[in-house]
């Protein structure tokens, strides 16, 4: 029986690495979609020793250059195998402001309008069944959309990293659920993983009370397969394919409030994303 295809980005990170290996093992093809490639290979290799699994591929793909992520999804499109599972993982938190060649803070890019343009042109390959999964994080709570500031800075302001990745979590999280409603009719399953704490490369040690916020959160920080949990439940278990438009956390749906549920910049994020995309689609 022919594989079912399973692309993930950011497979070569932390819960990129145990989001693969679960994949892997109950047979999918994978798709490692990659940015640094010596060390996806190396993660490649040891993945198929430990799972038996040798249908798993490395592919490059740099979500801040949206010319890349067209045509990582343009050689799927030609060579039109279905793909079951996209697992958006990638993520970034920028340490200072760096602009894409397309205009964009690097963060909204890689965090958000990256994932944005791959799903969107890899949705003619999914039909009924299949899922995707978008990595989000709890701090979507305290996000804001200053528009254009969004897509242009990250936010209103000078830079200010944390603010910044919440605003790309929140933009995430908002997909999530106007994409779900989208494609809802197809069978196409959308949801959202919330990881919670996990100890990965995000975490740096670049500023002065990192140290500090390590000592404090350390208890509550999460193995990188603890973290991966929930996105993989929500990839594989039987009772997560039934539902779509959900956050989840440890593995379970969270009741979002209505501020998310209909938020009010919902669909001008949409169509601005949409415009902005417009060339590569």
């Amino acid at each position: 029986m022919e594989k079912k295809l399973a692309v993930i980005t950011g497979a070569d990170g932390g819960m990129g690495t145990e989001i693969t290996r679960a994949v892997a093992l109950v047979g999918y093809r994978v798709l490692m979609a990659c940015y640094d490639m010596p060390r996806a290979e190396e993660k490649k290799q040891m993945l198929v020793k430990e799972t038996g699994n040798d249908d798993i591929e490395v592919r490059k793909i740099d979500l801040a250059s949206l010319d890349t992520v067209a045509a990582f999804a343009n050689r799927l499109l030609n060579d039109g195998e279905e793909v079951a599972l996209l697992m958006n993982n990638a993520g970034t938190m920028e340490t200072r402001r760096r602009i894409t060649e397309d205009g964009l803070e690097r963060t909204v890019s890689v965090n958000y309008v990256g994932p944005y343009l791959l799903t969107r042109k890899l949705l003619p390959l999914m039909g009924e069944g299949s899922r995707v999964v978008n990595m989000v994080s709890c701090t979507y709570a305290i996000g804001r959309l200053d528009f254009p500031d969004f897509f242009l800075k990250g936010k209103k302001g000078s830079f200010w990293r944390i603010p910044i990745y919440s605003n790309t979590k929140l933009a995430l999280t908002l997909f999530t659920l106007e994409l779900a409603n989208r494609v809802k009719d197809r069978g196409i399953v959308v949801n959202a993983a919330d990881p919670g704490i996990v100890s990965t490369d995000i975490i740096t040690m670049h500023m002065w009370f990192d140290p500090l916020t390590d000592v404090f959160f350390r208890p509550f920080i999460r193995t990188p397969r603890q973290g991966a949990a929930t996105a993989v439940s929500l990839l594989l278990d039987e009772e997560a394919g039934k539902r779509t438009g959900t956050l989840n956390v440890s593995c379970h749906p969270k009741q979002l409030s209505e501020r998310f549920v209909y938020h009010r910049q919902a669909k001008e994020l949409w169509e601005r994303t949409e415009r902005l995309v417009e060339r590569w689609l």
